[in-house]
């Protein structure tokens, strides 16, 4: 399966954002991508370094006017399409949402977000309400896609119940960076965390991963902090964690890898890691922690 990224910059503009996303879209298109992956929230700036009403504005219902952008690309390039919107469910009921475009031009699925941080520059939990659809992979001409969003790939649970129900891909749309007070030995140990917590899912799993990230920095319009410099590092892993393809930090990237799937599907005959797993000693994993 020939996967397409897009590691791209965001401005302030949103049209000049999807404008500069189409294209990313297209050239991997030209490149031969079957299946496209886009970056968190990719048609605005990080709006969540503040906590400002008037943001909500961004917003919009799904469908909408950008799955309708979306959707329209996908038919015409015939390619599956994921990527992440701010959805208005409703006034005060917002959602971090990742929608997914069949080659036809129809929303195959959507995920609502499950893990919402609440950090200094990320302060998601005043915007978005945590994800009520669950961890359900979504079917499409290219395989089943286990897609999540952002904070949900520290966790190895979402990744499990993805795989249990038989997803073929993890699938991670990214807007993560550093804290501008962290020393640079901090900052690398940060994004050396991310990237491997993800290869572990890739091992556990017997799966590929794909994860974009977002690049360059953008100020944060209160002047609390420096802003976030997103550090990029986008990559594909295959079954086993290796890595296929790993983005540059600060650079914008779209590029387009091969997926051997019958390899993945020796990798987990190899590992039969479901088949060997104590399922019935696991029941304390639905507590928050055991005293």
């Amino acid at each position: 399966m020939k996967v397409g990224i897009a590691q791209l910059t965001c401005v302030k503009d949103t049209s000049k954002n999807i404008e500069h996303i189409s294209q990313a879209i297209r050239k991997a298109a030209s490149m031969g991508a079957e299946l496209m992956v886009l970056q968190e929230l990719h048609n605005s700036l990080y709006f969540c370094q503040t906590e400002d009403t008037t943001l909500f504005d961004l917003a919009e219902p799904i469908p909408g006017p950008s799955t309708e952008i979306y959707g329209r690309l996908a038919k015409e390039l015939s390619m599956v399409i994921v990527t992440s919107l701010f959805e208005r469910r409703a006034a005060g009921l917002y959602h971090n949402t990742a929608v997914v475009f069949e080659k036809d031009g129809s929303i195959a699925g959507k995920y609502r977000k499950m893990h919402i941080p609440d950090d200094p520059a990320y302060y998601e939990k005043f915007y978005f309400t945590p994800g009520d659809i669950g961890f359900r992979p979504i079917d499409t001409s290219v395989g089943r896609l286990g897609v999540q969003v952002c904070w949900d790939q520290w966790y190895p649970e979402g990744a499990r119940l993805m795989a249990l129900q038989g997803a073929e891909l993890l699938i991670y749309p990214t807007a993560i960076g550093y804290e501008s007070s962290d020393t640079p030995e901090e900052q690398e140990r940060q994004r050396e965390a991310w990237t491997t917590v993800q290869r572990g899912h890739a091992v556990a799993n017997g799966l590929p991963v794909i994860a974009v990230n977002r690049t360059g920095h953008e100020p944060d319009p209160s002047g609390q902090t420096n802003g976030i410099s997103f550090w990029g590092s986008s990559f594909i892993a295959g079954p086993q964690g290796e890595f296929l393809y790993r983005a540059p930090k600060d650079e914008e990237v779209v590029e387009v890898v091969d997926i051997d799937m019958k390899r993945c599907e020796n990798v987990r005959r190899w590992w039969p890691f479901l088949r060997d797993r104590r399922i019935e000693e696991f029941a304390g994993l639905t507590k928050r922690f055991i005293d």
